[in-house]
C-alpha cells in the first residue's frame, strides 16, 4: 500500500541525495576528526580495578581517604604534582618508571592532596633533555573532604602581593568544587563582590584580581558553604607594589669621590624592587685583576612607602679599608633580577 501511493511534489529529487550523495561526507569528516585527535591524545590514565584504565578529564573528584594509581606512557616520563609532597618528602607517594610507561601512587590521600597531576614525555639527545609537547597528560584532582573544605596549608597567614602590572591570586583553593566561596575583608568587615570580570573566582586557584589596585590592600579571608556549617579559611595580608616589573630600578652612592692614601671607601647599590623578587649583585673594580681585598656585604628589608604601599630595599655595599693608588677609577655595580640587569658607576679619585 504505502509504494502505491501517490508521489508528493519534489519527492524523486529529495531521495537520491539523501541516499547516496551526502553520507560520503560525515565519513570522511569522522575520519578526519578521529585522526586529529590522536595526534593530541593523552598519554595519562587512571589504574582502576581488575587492571582496568580510564581516560582523565580535565578534572577529577575522590574522596579523602582514597589511594589512586595514574600511569604515564613513555620510557622516560617526568611527573608535577602539588610540591609540598616534595618539600615534606611523603612517603605516601611513589613513582616508578617501567620500559613503557611511567607509574604514580599516592597512598591514603588527604584534603591537601588536591592540585594539578601531569606528566609529559622527555626528549633526550645526550645530557639536554627537553618536553615533548605532543605527549602530554595533565589532570586537577579533588580530594573533598567534609571537614576540610579548603586545602590545608602550613601556615595560618600568609602574604599576597598586589603588583599593578599582573594580577594577584587569593589562594584560597576548595576541595568541593561544588562549594560556594565568599571573599570578605576583616576591616570594615564587608564581603568583596566578585563581578566575573576583574574579580573571579576559581576553584583551582582561588580569587584572581585581575587589575590589582591600592584599594584591594588589606586583611581578607574566604568563606565556603556546602552542605553543613560554613567554613573560613586561613587569612592573607594583601600588600600593594608600588615598584612595576622590570630590571632592578638601581643607584649608586659613594663616600667620598676623591680619597687620601689610607682612607676608608665605601661604595653602596641600592635597588628599590618588588617585595619577592630576589636581586643578586656582582662588582667591577680597579684592584679587582691584581687581588686587592674588599669587604662587600648584602642586605635586604621591606619598606612601607605611604599608606599600603610596600617595597624591597635592596643593598650591596663595598668597602675599601686602605685606600691606594691601585684603588683609583670606575666601580661598577650590576644588579640582575629574573626580569634582567642594570649596571650603574662611580669614579674615585686620589686627593
Amino acid at each position: 500500500a504505502k509504494n502505491k501511493r501517490p508521489k508528493e511534489p519534489g519527492e524523486n529529487k529529495i531521495k537520491p541525495v539523501n541516499k547516496k550523495i551526502k553520507p560520503k561526507t560525515p565519513k570522511m569528516k569522522e575520519r578526519e576528526s578521529v585522526d586529529s585527535s590522536l595526534k593530541s591524545q593523552s598519554i595519562l590514565t587512571q589504574v582502576m580495578d581488575k587492571g582496568h584504565f580510564q581516560k582523565l578529564a580535565a578534572t577529577l573528584s575522590l574522596a579523602a581517604g582514597q589511594s589512586i594509581e595514574l600511569r604515564c606512557k613513555g620510557s622516560n616520563v617526568t611527573w608535577n604534582y602539588p610540591s609540598y609532597l616534595d618539600t615534606f618528602k611523603d612517603s605516601r607517594l611513589g613513582i616508578k618508571q617501567f620500559d613503557r610507561y611511567s607509574q604514580l601512587i599516592l597512598a591514603n590521600s588527604t584534603a591537601a592532596d588536591t592540585g594539578e597531576y601531569s606528566c609529559w614525555l622527555q626528549l633526550c639527545n645526550g645530557n639536554k633533555c627537553r618536553k615533548d609537547e605532543t605527549k602530554t597528560g595533565s589532570t586537577y584532582i579533588f580530594f573533598t573532604d567534609k571537614e576540610e573544605l579548603f586545602v590545608p596549608t602550613p601556615s595560618y597567614f600568609e602574604i599576597v602581593y598586589l603588583n599593578p602590572d599582573k594580577p594577584a591570586i587569593i589562594p584560597c583553593r576548595v576541595t568541593t568544587p561544588s562549594a560556594k566561596v565568599t571573599l570578605h575583608r576583616e576591616f570594615p568587615a564587608e564581603e568583596i563582590k566578585t563581578d566575573g570580570t576583574d574579580i573571579i573566582y576559581d576553584a583551582k586557584k582561588g580569587f584572581v584580581f585581575q587589575h590589582p589596585t591600592s584599594d584591594h590592600k588589606g586583611i581578607v579571608y574566604c568563606k565556603a558553604e556546602s552542605q553543613g556549617a560554613p567554613q573560613i579559611s586561613i587569612k592573607y595580608h594583601l600588600l600593594y607594589v608600588e615598584v612595576p616589573q622590570g630590571p632592578p630600578s638601581t643607584t649608586i652612592a659613594v663616600s667620598s669621590s676623591r680619597a687620601g692614601l689610607t682612607d676608608r671607601v665605601h661604595i653602596v647599590c641600592t635597588v628599590l624592587g618588588e617585595p619577592d623578587v630576589d636581586v643578586n649583585f656582582r662588582w667591577q673594580y680597579p684592584g679587582q685583576e691584581s687581588g686587592r681585598p674588599v669587604i662587600v656585604q648584602n642586605f635586604w628589608r621591606l619598606i612601607n612607602r605611604g599608606i599600603g604601599h610596600t617595597t624591597r630595599i635592596s643593598k650591596s655595599v663595598l668597602l675599601v679599608e686602605d685606600f691606594e693608588d691601585t684603588d683609583v677609577g670606575n666601580y661598577v655595580c650590576v644588579a640582575q633580577n629574573l626580569q634582567g640587569e642594570t649596571a650603574v658607576a662611580t669614579k674615585v679619585e686620589l686627593k
